[in-house]
């Protein structure tokens, strides 16, 4: 799916995306940028819980254990 930016920064969310995650006018979306990538999160009534997951794939996890890692080495 494909949409264009307006003269205002713009863009339609496209219909079939609006239904399958509920979003409604008047909705917020969350804007997340993980320096390579751009990834639009619909908020529901618990902004938390619908963070949840958002950083799946992105290597996250494996990252903070390397640096506990070397932080425990270094501490001693």
């Amino acid at each position: 799916m494909r949409t264009m930016v307006m003269k205002r920064g713009q863009t339609a969310i496209p219909a079939r995306l609006r239904e399958k995650f509920g979003i409604r006018q008047g909705d917020s979306l969350e804007w997340m940028d993980d320096g390579q990538s751009i990834k639009v999160i619909p908020l529901r009534g618990d902004p938390i819980a619908a963070l949840k997951g958002c950083a799946k794939g992105s290597g996250l996890g494996d990252r903070l254990l390397a640096e506990r890692r070397k932080d425990a080495l270094r501490d001693g």
